[in-house]
């Protein structure tokens, strides 16, 4: 009788393995971010548990690192001015500048150049005080006379410093006459060495705008703001370290209450004139010289220029007028305060 061999099978069955319990494969996924965060990894992907390396970090430059960006400060470019009263746009003449005591001339219609609000403001100085708020009406305290009055001129210059600033330095030296300039800012910024020197032989200064806008009393008032605000720092830095400008003068003699109350408000007074030859119209010397001897009284401020063009009529009939005037018995003086 034949013993029945035992079946085996030919591999070995195992029990199925019971599928992993959902809280198990959770412990393994956490146990993946950790690892991956030792490692410098990203976190595991779900669905198959790899790894992934992270993102390569930021670098200077990259859109991650970089600054915000804006508009750069764009710098001003000035042009020259000259101090008459803008032209009559139907004839092409140029009306005379009133001087102090009289009633400011009536302007015309305010172009969009000159009457718009500037974009951006410079700041200011610091120590500078705030601008004052808007004002309306005329103004009251425009001067036009010397600071001691009697048989005395106060000799002011307008528009520079230019070329023919050097050559009246040279004539009010020869005589020993201390002057006004009136400076435009682009000009002082321009031209420092000559507000230096204007400073150390003890003339005084004066703020004509940043860029002799007219009609300077149709401006905005924070363009006014601006133009003058702006011009008295750029006078200051030009002239160094303890310059100080005592007057404003509005371009064209366009004052109002509101930029004299701008001025007021940077230490300056507003400064008017009284003899004006319009030298700066170039009518020949000899309309010069008899302008300022038939329109002179004791205590006059006379209204000349240095800069806003070709000025060698205005050094010509200065020649003439320096010894006359000394003749005459007058002697100079500074513009009221």
């Amino acid at each position: 009788m034949h013993r029945n061999a035992r079946c085996r099978p030919a591999h070995p069955i195992r029990p199925a393995r019971p599928a992993r319990p959902a809280a198990g494969r959770s412990r393994l996924v956490a146990g993946c971010i950790a690892v991956a965060a030792v490692l410098g990894l990203s976190a595991c992907s779900t669905a198959s548990g790899a790894l992934q390396p992270t993102s390569a970090a930021a670098t200077p430059g990259s859109a991650s690192e970089q600054q915000p960006t804006g508009t750069a400060a764009t710098t001003i470019e000035p042009a020259p001015g000259s101090d008459a009263p803008a032209p009559d746009t139907a004839t092409g003449s140029r009306p005379a500048a009133p001087p102090a005591a009289a009633k400011p001339h009536a302007p015309s219609a305010p172009t969009a150049s000159t009457a718009s609000t500037p974009t951006a403001s410079t700041p200011s100085a610091p120590g500078t005080p705030a601008a004052p708020p808007a004002q309306s009406g005329k103004p009251t305290k425009v001067i036009g006379s010397t600071a001691s009055g009697g048989r005395t001129v106060a000799l002011t210059f307008d528009d520079g410093p230019g070329p023919a600033t050097g050559q009246i330095l040279d004539l009010l030296a020869q005589y020993h006459v201390k002057a006004t300039f009136c400076e435009i800012g682009q000009n002082a910024a321009a031209n420092p060495a000559l507000v230096k020197r204007v400073v150390a032989e003890g003339h005084r200064l004066c703020d004509h705008s940043v860029h002799h806008p007219q009609p300077f009393e149709k401006l905005s008032h924070d363009k006014a703001v601006y133009e003058i605000g702006a011009a008295h720092d750029m006078i200051v830095k030009a002239g160094g370290p303890g310059t100080e400008v005592s007057w404003f003068r509005a371009p064209g003699g366009g004052f109002d209450a509101d930029n004299e109350h701008i001025a007021a408000g940077l230490g300056m007074s507003s400064l008017g004139w009284s003899v004006d030859p319009r030298d700066w119209s170039r009518p020949g010397v000899p309309a010069i010289v008899s302008t300022v001897q038939h329109q002179l009284k004791p205590g006059d401020v006379i209204l000349m220029h240095d800069g806003g063009g070709d000025r060698s009529q205005t050094v010509a009939a200065l020649k003439q007028l320096l010894p006359w005037l000394v003749a005459q018995g007058y002697t100079f003086d500074l513009p009221a305060a």
